[in-house]
């Protein structure tokens, strides 16, 4: 099969509100990922055994199954119990939860590599724990996390295509539409590949800005 030009002319409108789609998902998904996996996180170091127990057991059962079937969940289970989701709700839903699982990880070192001596100057400040956490714990672990929260994000774009299996039209989603519809699969599958590596290589550049400018500040 040649390369037509024509047809990638007349498919691009489409792939873009696709692309478009899939950028929203993932900046939606990040912001609850980074939400859930904070509150994870802080369970996980709370000193009530119980909520320390469950926080674990629920983060390694998510973590333990595929997104795949954690979607599926979401979007046709669901329905059958009450909950009726849209495809882009649940999908971000789903890549939220799924990938805060694992941010929770890496809030929970950056927050385990703030020096002893600062708790223990908050508490000698009778800082609340409010101020501890917001004032003198977070500002000094966030900024070590950059780099890995930056590349789970990154992850999490490259994750949307499997949304296409729940009906989300992200880039996927409209490329299978027009590759389907035409019978010509190389434009819109090479179309994906080209426009999921730009996003990728650029994301990755505006990360690697932000972390050499927050050192640059810490220095």
């Amino acid at each position: 099969m040649d390369w037509s030009w024509d047809f990638v002319t007349e498919i691009v409108p489409a792939l873009i509100q696709g692309l478009i789609v899939t950028v929203e998902i993932t900046l939606v998904s990040s912001v609850v990922a980074m939400v859930i996996g904070l509150l994870f996180a802080v369970a996980k170091m709370s000193p009530v055994n119980s909520l320390r127990r469950t926080a674990v057991i629920v983060t390694e059962g998510i973590r333990r199954t595929p997104l795949l079937v954690q979607l599926y969940f979401l979007f046709y289970v669901l329905p059958d119990l009450g909950v009726l989701l849209s495809p882009f709700a649940a999908g971000v839903i789903g890549l939220g939860l799924h990938y805060g699982t694992y941010l929770s990880e890496v809030y929970r070192a950056g927050i385990i590599n703030v020096p002893v001596g600062q708790w223990e100057a908050a508490r000698a400040c009778n800082l609340t724990s409010r101020q501890t956490w917001t004032e003198i714990v977070l500002p000094q672990a966030i900024p070590p996390m950059i780099p890995p929260l930056g590349n789970y994000v990154i992850a999490m774009f490259k994750e949307t295509p499997i949304l296409s299996a729940i009906t989300v039209m992200d880039l996927m989603g409209e490329a299978l539409a027009q590759a389907n519809f035409n019978y010509r699969y190389l434009e819109p599958i090479t179309l994906v590949a080209a426009g999921f590596l730009i996003v990728s290589l650029c994301s990755a550049a505006i990360i690697k800005l932000l972390e050499n400018y927050l050192n640059l500040r810490a220095s």
